[in-house]
């Protein structure tokens, strides 16, 4: 049991754990700002250009059963401004990133040349300018080299 707890206690003090901690905090904060946006910005201008007030549109059931579909239109909204919120800091983020490696100069630094190929008769690895295997003596012709895979 002791082996189970410090594995869960390593798994706990990793950053990226942490770093998804201090996102789910921060993301729920700001839920809270966008709630109060739709709930008290959006949806009583809506309702002043629409006529209607979503948090107060009902579909009556029976009795004192109501379908609150006001509130899910309310969430809908919602979702759809974390969204376009999320898109932009998403996409702003990418353009920095880029500007950044533009203003260091750095590049995508291309793939190595190969310094060594396959002899095709030994299967050893061999400098690529060799015209001769030390391995096993084969002469090689162009036509017969294998490159390193």
């Amino acid at each position: 049991m002791k082996k189970f707890f410090d594995e869960f206690k390593k798994f706990i003090n990793q950053g990226n754990v942490m770093d998804m901690a201090v996102g789910v905090i921060i993301g729920a904060a700001f839920k809270a700002i966008v709630d109060s946006l739709v709930n008290d910005i959006i949806s009583p201008i809506l309702g002043v250009a629409g006529g209607v007030d979503f948090s107060a549109v009902k579909i009556h059931l029976s009795g004192d059963s109501y379908i609150n579909i006001g509130n899910f239109i309310n969430a809908v909204i919602n979702f759809l401004l974390m969204a376009l919120i999320l898109f932009a800091i998403v996409k702003f983020m990418n353009r920095a990133t880029e500007d950044m490696k533009k203003l260091t100069g750095k590049k995508e630094e291309e793939p190595a040349k190969p310094t060594t190929k396959m002899c095709p008769y030994c299967r050893s690895e061999i400098p690529i300018e060799a015209t001769r295997c030390p391995h096993c003596t084969s002469m090689l012709t162009e036509e017969k080299q294998v490159e390193k895979k």
